[in-house]
């Protein structure tokens, strides 16, 4: 599992722009690192590449698909991609504690998508409805849902925090009261086992963290920013286009990029309509404002990480 803007002041800049012809790839060699597997998640990247819309900004695009054993700012340091999708904790863990010499200059998320999902017939929806109930929550993420009690008053005590092994079935059957998840995709799973889910972001309730941030190295940034803001231009015309209409796009892609995934097309429209809401800002797509940065920073503070301003770079926006 991973730990996912209003389109109205950029959707008409967009419509208006030729959508550009299909060509042969061409252009300046550029490597994309996903943070995991084909599915809704992309579905922004897919779109402006169907579209030809890296193409057109002179990029030849190679995609890398991530997974559970992929770690995506390993990719950038190593040079085998020169952009990758990361979370903020881990990128900004790896620059103050690692020395790592990375830059966050963008978000696709402005809000984290990660939540406590339960069920409609035993719903968990604030913080509060947490306490006495047994929560199952990946350990890499168990500090996380501390810290989000904390923030609202609640003794980790107060909550049975167990291993969650990223499979709903034992929230289904009742084995647990909730579990940590992307609200975006864990619902749709539980609606084809015949139950209603329910669920609240972490976010809502005090840990106010992006996700897929987007990251480059320093050395990539000063070698290559011209290509980089090609590239964030290309990704926020192919996200317009995929969020426009939510589901437009993901049947395009089954024989494609969600070929071989083994998830329905129905799951990856029901994603992609859920992460709506959290990826569109009125600044645009990729948009980061001060405000939100701060609340990123405060946030990791909460859990022992030490972030700073200096870690984000939002120059590259104003060119896009």
């Amino acid at each position: 599992m991973k730990l996912t803007l209003n389109r109205r002041s950029f959707l008409s800049a967009a419509a208006a722009l030729p959508l550009m012809p299909r060509m042969a790839r061409a252009g300046t060699p550029f490597a994309f690192q996903a943070s995991w597997i084909n599915d809704a998640e992309f579905a922004g990247y897919f779109t402006a590449m169907d579209q030809g819309y890296y193409t057109a900004e002179g990029l030849d695009l190679t995609y890398l698909s991530g997974g559970p054993d992929v770690i995506p700012e390993t990719a950038v340091i190593a040079g085998k991609a020169d952009l990758t999708l990361t979370t903020p904790d881990t990128t900004i863990l790896a620059i103050s504690t690692q020395g790592a010499k990375l830059k966050i200059i963008g978000t696709q998320y402005q809000k984290n998508p990660v939540g406590i999902v339960s069920l409609a017939k035993n719903p968990i929806k604030t913080p509060a409805d947490m306490v006495g109930k047994t929560i199952a929550v990946p350990p890499v993420n168990t500090i996380s849902v501390e810290a989000m009690l904390a923030m609202n008053g609640i003794d980790k005590a107060q909550v049975n925090i167990v291993p969650y092994e990223y499979d709903p079935t034992p929230l289904i059957k009742g084995e647990i009261d909730g579990s940590l998840d992307f609200t975006t995709n864990v619902p749709y799973t539980i609606k084809l086992a015949g139950e209603d889910a329910t669920s609240f972001l972490l976010y809502d309730f005090g840990y106010t963290l992006f996700n897929d941030t987007v990251v480059v190295t320093e050395e990539t940034l000063a070698a290559k920013r011209k290509d980089i803001v090609a590239w964030l231009r290309a990704s926020r015309r192919g996200w317009v286009d995929a969020l426009a209409d939510p589901a437009v796009w993901p049947p395009k892609f089954k024989d494609t990029h969600f070929a071989g995934t083994g998830r329905e097309i129905d799951n990856e429209v029901f994603f992609n309509t859920a992460q709506k809401p959290l990826i569109e800002a009125e600044a645009g797509i990729f948009s980061m404002s001060e405000e939100a940065i701060a609340a990123n920073i405060e946030a990791l503070s909460k859990v022992g990480i030490k972030g700073s301003r200096d870690m984000f770079d939002t120059t590259l926006l104003e060119e896009i």
